[in-house]
């Protein structure tokens, strides 16, 4: 059963945030976007250059009124030893935004992300609503493009805004179509 078009899972726990735990919940982000990607483990491979890839470009999250949470099962501790390890050390460094702990895997189980004992790749974007809207899954050896988390977020407020429907290929600025066939002979037409 998918969450896509549900409300999304509920979660609450220690995260950590700018060197210290906090606690965070869903309810915290209600009236905003949120971008909520799951990771496998700290101290690893592929997840820091997933986790640097977000926060290079968190601001630009922001300004269209988005936050990014980060999730694996390791516990806010070991968050704040990875933090604390400089990127030129193969560390994340200080982040712009927080790293919730499950340990025990319930909020990866949640959004059915758990494999074994760790999360897969997953990133799920809700809406000011607490509704899901996307949500992607890799397997553990393949990294995320930010840029295309990016894309689909702008396509999911351009759809709220609008009313529109994004096609394939579409990007930010792009019109859009209405959700008819004369919208799909607009764009498909002329090939």
């Amino acid at each position: 059963m998918s969450i896509i078009g549900a409300k999304a899972p509920a979660f609450a726990g220690a995260a950590a945030f700018k060197g210290e735990a906090i606690n965070i919940k869903l309810e915290d982000y209600k009236g905003k976007w949120l971008v909520l990607f799951f990771y496998p483990l700290d101290f690893t491979f592929v997840c820091p250059t997933e986790i640097v890839a977000f926060d290079d470009v968190v601001d630009q999250f922001k300004a269209v009124d988005a936050e990014i949470v980060g999730v694996s099962v390791d516990s806010v501790h070991t968050h704040m030893a990875w933090m604390r390890t400089p990127r030129a050390e193969a560390g994340i460094g200080e982040l712009k935004y927080p790293l919730l702990s499950d340990l025990g895997g319930r909020v990866a189980a949640a959004y059915d992300v758990l494999l074994d004992d760790k999360a897969l790749r997953g990133v799920f974007i809700i809406d000011p609503d607490g509704t899901v809207l996307s949500g992607t899954i890799n397997a553990l050896p393949l990294g995320r493009n930010v840029e295309e988390v990016f894309r689909t977020l702008r396509a999911a407020q351009f759809n709220r805004t609008t009313g529109n429907v994004c096609p394939a290929n579409w990007h930010d600025g792009d019109e859009g179509m209405k959700a008819t066939l004369a919208g799909v002979k607009g764009v498909i037409g002329g090939r």
